[in-house]
């Protein structure tokens, strides 16, 4: 796990060797371990290296044979040695053992064509002295980050956003357009970020840039292929096998791996099997608060395995505290209240070891989140006809705030409307009023019927995991996880999220993923052959935040509201509607953590970006 930068050189040798160390510097928390540089007459790479596989011989910028092609790479292939192998065999001659150098050799036997044969998790970039191209790729769910900033000739790109900060040839300005889809979504549902010309690298996709000119092209397309011929029992049995030999493929190091552990199937799942074949260190965190905390669970399946724990409770004062530099690390504002206790979490595991598992991606792939049963408890109902459902729902709109008023509202939408992610944060109607100025928006159904379209003949809830795999999962939970584990010099591997178990999850029946009672049906039958039953049918708890209570407090409550009452929230909201909803909150009268949160996390990162920084 590392970081990278790079540029296409405008100015002087001795100019672009200073900018290329320290748009390095930038992120030396991605890799502080070495540091190396490659610059030509055309271009500058610079890399930041936390040293996982071939301590003594992985160092990069890497070049090929005849120095004609160079690579800087950001994380790791696990089936790098078998690639390796055909490569020699084709008569390639390598100089380390590492998996940054199959790439390059890859590349240079298969052209594009390597990006099919990787299985794990990756960024990179390689630089073709001979034909003055660039060619650069990222994994297939988006694990890993790329960003580029082009602006007439000026094109740059690296690990994180921030490294452009240290290039004289970067100008920075807000992205304000994008404020209503941030308000909305909770981040930039598309290409674009909230710095203006700065870009992300869409997942399974590749970038060619030669002569001043792009070429982006996707080299893989996720299609569901459902196989019903097979039991419940099968899939439980397929599943497990699979699961088994990705987690014994994402172990591979040559330093030691520990485990995150909450009280979840998935990261109970991934520690059993790691406890199979090592002595592994497992990490947790919690609150005081006992009704958030998740330690309990934690310790409890910790014993029954027989692994150590070493876990934490965060304080409000400490939560609040790192708000800013989470803020910071994420590169864009991110208001999920999770990342925060990820944050801590990361800082904990990373005292101890240089990498660990988590188990993020089976929710999305296998049906873990509550709200895929909807579809279910919306069939009978949206057998009325339509008319009178539409009625139902503009009676509704005018009721306050009761149960059923949400279900009767959504219930005369399809699911192309009244699904964007897991929920809004504002709905589409309130975000005027929060914005000050207004700044014209689209619908949010408008960025992800794209999606929509590409499953249409799907059922509802395969619908909405495929909506949740091309946007949730990219742009917040793959998002606080990097940047999370990064800030701590932590490489967080994620075996879930793999080719094979991809593979698996694309042809499993709607009905043994969710059912109105269960989620992840599936996946917690397999799970349930490893671990007790209390534990793999554990209802997901999302690592829970006591941020709702906290905001109640004078103390946190007048922090956000010093910040709500700034001359920068004055910039760009409502501040008498702000106001409103945090004096609402603490009073009791509305929940607005969500709403209170999404502000405040903006403010800090503008702060951090456009103010201090």
């Amino acid at each position: 796990m590392c970081g990278f930068v790079g540029f296409l050189n405008e100015l002087s040798d001795e100019e672009n060797n200073k900018i290329v160390r320290q748009m390095a510097d930038r992120i030396i928390h991605r890799g502080p371990d070495q540091d190396d540089y490659y610059v030509d007459g055309d271009i500058s790479l610079g890399f930041r290296r936390l040293s996982i596989i071939d301590l003594e011989g992985g160092s990069q910028p890497i070049l090929n044979e005849d120095g004609s092609k160079v690579l800087v790479f950001n994380g790791e292939i696990y089936n790098y040695q078998e690639i390796r192998e055909d490569l020699i065999k084709k008569g390639h001659i390598f100089k380390t053992h590492s998996d940054s150098e199959t790439i390059l050799h890859g590349y240079e036997e298969y052209g594009k064509d390597i990006l099919s044969k990787l299985r794990g998790m990756f960024a990179f970039v390689i630089w073709d002295k001979n034909k003055k191209e660039i060619f650069a790729a990222r994994d297939i769910f988006g694990i890993k980050p790329f960003f580029y900033y082009t602006n007439g000739k000026t094109f740059m790109f690296a690990s994180e956003i921030k490294a452009f900060l240290s290039n004289p040839k970067f100008i920075k300005e807000l992205n304000s357009e994008r404020i209503p889809e941030y308000l909305c979504f909770e981040y930039i549902p598309s290409e674009e970020t909230l710095f203006k010309n700065v870009y992300k690298l869409p997942p399974a996709s590749y970038l060619i840039y030669r002569d001043g000119k792009f070429d982006i092209q996707p080299y893989f397309e996720l299609k569901y292929d459902i196989d019903d011929s097979k039991s419940l029992e099968e899939w439980e049995d397929i599943i497990d096998k699979t699961f088994k030999d990705s987690t014994s493929m994402h172990g591979i190091s040559d330093v030691e791996v520990g485990c995150f552990l909450s009280s979840g199937v998935d990261s109970s799942y991934v520690v059993n099997e790691m406890a199979k074949k090592n002595d592994v260190k497992t990490f947790s965190v919690g609150f005081a608060e006992e009704k958030y905390s998740e330690l309990s669970y934690a310790e409890e399946f910790a014993d029954h395995v027989g692994v150590k724990l070493y876990s934490k409770k965060i304080t409000a004062d400490e939560y609040f505290e790192a708000a800013p530099k989470v803020q910071y690390h994420m590169d864009e504002p991110l208001p999920n209240p999770s990342a925060l206790a990820l944050y801590f979490l990361a800082q904990e595991a990373s005292k101890q070891v240089k990498v660990v598992l988590s188990g993020e991606g089976a929710d999305e792939l296998f049906g873990g989140y509550h709200y895929y049963r909807e579809p279910l408890d919306f069939a009978a109902y949206q057998k009325l006809p339509l008319g009178l459902r539409k009625t139902a729902a503009a009676f509704a709109r005018h009721l306050p705030r009761m149960h059923g008023k949400r279900f009767l509202i959504n219930g005369a939408k399809p699911i192309e409307e009244r699904y964007i992610r897991n929920n809004y944060v504002f709905p589409y109607t309130e975000r005027d009023k929060v914005l000050s100025p207004n700044i014209p928006a689209a619908k949010p159904e408008t960025f992800t019927k794209k999606y929509f379209d590409k499953v249409r003949n799907e059922d509802d809830i395969t619908k909405m995991q495929y909506v949740d795999i091309n946007t949730w999962l990219v742009q917040d939970i793959l998002v606080k996880a990097d940047r999370m584990s990064m800030a701590h010099s932590l490489e967080l591997r994620v075996p879930f999220l793999d080719k094979e178990m991809l593979k698996v999850a694309l042809q499993i029946p709607s009905k043994y993923r969710v059912g109105k009672e269960v989620t992840k049906i599936a996946l917690r039958g397999a799970a349930a052959k490893e671990l007790p039953e209390k534990t793999a049918q554990m209802r997901k708890k999302g690592f829970p935040v006591p941020l709702n209570d906290w905001l109640k407090q004078d103390k946190y409550y007048n922090l956000v509201k010093a910040e709500f009452e700034s001359k920068e929230a004055a910039m760009f909201f409502n501040q008498d509607y702000i106001l409103k909803l945090l004096e609402n909150h603490k009073n009791g009268k509305e929940k607005n953590m969500k709403r209170i949160w999404s502000i405040y996390s903006f403010l800090l990162w503008y702060r951090q970006y456009f103010v201090e920084n």
